[in-house]
């Protein structure tokens, strides 16, 4: 269950993440409400994941996927294209969690 309840907090995350951005600093309701609700959920089942995974792993988990989907979405919905700089700097945090998911030997890894 783990896994899925990180994956349901790192979507929620994207998504209030995304409304942050419509809610152009909080002055439209409802991209704001989603804030609140989207952020408050994410961080719900991120605490529900840290009851069986590392907090370590987790959050460069959560905070990973975030970023390579968050980048994604600015992408396709705000037309903000990535430079080269900065996508190799994604790739480089999301290699480090997959080197830290697939060979670490830190407990819970």
């Amino acid at each position: 269950m783990g896994y899925l309840y990180l994956a349901i907090a790192v979507v929620s995350k994207v998504v209030a993440t995304t409304a942050l951005k419509a809610s152009d600093g909080f002055t439209q309701p409802v991209p704001s409400l989603i804030v609140v609700i989207g952020y408050s959920v994410a961080f719900y089942f991120l605490a529900l994941v840290l009851k069986s995974m590392p907090i370590g792993l987790a959050y460069a988990i959560w905070a990973s996927a975030g970023i390579a989907l968050i980048a994604l979405i600015g992408a396709v919905i705000y037309r903000e294209i990535p430079d080269w700089p900065a996508l190799l700097g994604m790739a480089l945090i999301v290699a480090g969690v997959v080197l830290i998911t697939g060979f670490s030997r830190t407990p819970g890894a």
